[in-house]
């Protein structure tokens, strides 16, 4: 898939385009020496990585001003979503948790020569300060009873947590369910069938 193709139902800038053109070009040349994502999905990054990435930032409340992305690997969702902010939403925030080095000095790497400006922090979640983010994110990380317990942790009162997740989000929301009390909604990914975004609020152990 084509960057014009990604993009034909949404109206996306040219800088924003040149950005994340530089972002794919990082990609594939950090990608065979520290593994930020499947080889298999690497020649479809525009569809299965930055579309999929949008669709996160477009479902995401409005009024935030701080977005937190923990274990951002490879920047998804996180740091596309810093790239249309810096466009689209200049007043937004961006914190970006990986504990991993390398894959700390890619993000870095990215930010620095798109120009966004996010803050990158090489520590595992769980030791990370507490980052009263307005949106917590998180893609391909953890089951969701985990993924509560890291936003909990990261989320300002209020907050909301973004989470894309696959077809077997129920079996998750109601393992979750037992350890925690959170509201949800589910809106449909536009990248994968039966895939959704889960969006939680309210978050308390049970």
């Amino acid at each position: 898939m084509t960057a014009l193709s990604a993009f034909a139902d949404r109206d996306v800038s040219r800088e924003t385009l040149e950005r994340l053109g530089l972002y794919e070009a990082l990609l594939r040349k950090w990608n065979p020496a520290i593994n930020l994502v499947s080889r298999t999905t690497l020649d479809a990054v525009w569809d299965r990585h930055f579309r999929d990435s949008v669709q996160v930032f477009d479902l995401a409340p409005k009024t935030a001003r701080h977005w937190a992305d923990l274990g951002s690997g490879g920047g998804f969702p996180g740091l596309v979503a810093a790239i249309l902010a810096a466009d689209e939403a200049p007043e937004m925030t961006f914190t970006l948790v990986e504990s991993d080095g390398r894959k700390a000095a890619f993000l870095q790497a990215v930010a620095r020569e798109t120009g966004v400006a996010v803050a990158v922090r090489a520590e595992r979640i769980e030791e990370a300060p507490p980052l009263s983010a307005d949106i917590v994110t998180a893609r391909a990380l953890a089951p969701l009873a985990r993924l509560l317990g890291l936003a909990d942790r990261h989320m300002a009162t209020g907050g909301t947590a973004m989470f894309p997740k696959g077809a077997n989000f129920r079996d998750e929301v109601q393992q979750a369910l037992e350890s925690w009390r959170f509201s949800y909604q589910t809106m449909p990914s536009v990248t994968e069938p039966g895939a959704v975004v889960l969006a939680i609020g309210g978050i308390s152990r049970v």
